[in-house]
């Protein structure tokens, strides 16, 4: 890339993620590094063909090719109308479940979709809370469901990408401060020995300490010329 073309950063992540608060921190630190998010149904594709440079997907995705940390965990909740007696519940029971007919979300089209039928009466459909949340309808409610398993976000980019943009934002979501040894940003900057330091508080010092010995004491007023050794 030429040294004057702008350096961007591109950021994909699958619907019910919210990358803000690690977004601000990037342009906080990195005003000079233009930072572009792109909201994906299927993130992964977009880092494999080069769209992007790091996503945030749901597992389970396929590894082959990719580096992923797991971040964080979503809690699953029941989406139903919100006639349903299932929204009595604050809770469902898992087994409450079973007489309930279950929406496939892929055969609705999306999870959208599928929120948008379940607020039908026609069946529920268990999903993400974020996505829940995301697809929020005044005619639907959507329960936490304790006894399903919890799905995960994490954070992929491809394993021959090397750049220093991408590590640094890698350490910006894991929690890294600005600080941090660990970051390429405070690479580029090596800290200076205890020498340089010495060296560095000497010069502002104005020079040598021995040579500063003494400044700032009033001086004696020197004796008239011809005055010595007369006496009267």
């Amino acid at each position: 890339m030429p040294a004057d073309q702008p350096r961007t950063l591109s950021v994909g992540f699958v619907p019910g993620v919210t990358p803000g608060k690690w977004v601000a921190r990037w342009r906080e630190r990195h005003p000079g590094v233009d930072l572009a998010l792109h909201q994906h149904d299927d993130a992964l594709t977009a880092l494999l063909d080069g769209s992007d440079d790091v996503v945030f997907v749901r597992l389970p995705v396929e590894r082959t090719g990719i580096h992923l940390i797991p971040l964080y965990e979503e809690q699953p909740v029941a989406v139903m109308a919100r006639d349903n007696e299932l929204s009595l519940y604050d809770d469902v029971p898992l087994g409450e479940l079973e007489g309930e007919s279950l929406l496939d979300i892929e055969e609705c089209g999306g999870p959208k979709t599928a929120v948008e039928v379940a607020a039908t009466g026609a069946g529920v459909v268990v999903l993400p809370m974020s996505l829940a949340r995301l697809y929020s309808r005044k005619d639907a409610v959507h329960r936490p469901v304790p006894g399903l398993p919890v799905t995960t976000i994490g954070i992929a980019w491809r394993v021959e990408d090397e750049s220093e943009d991408v590590e640094e934002f890698i350490g910006i979501v894991r929690g890294r401060t600005a600080q941090s040894s660990r970051q390429p940003s405070q690479r580029e900057a090596p800290k200076r020995t205890a020498s340089q330091k010495a060296a560095a508080k000497k010069a502002a010092a104005g020079g040598n300490p021995r040579e500063q010995k003494g400044a700032g004491k009033p001086r004696k007023p020197a004796r008239p010329a011809g005055s010595r050794g007369k006496r009267r």
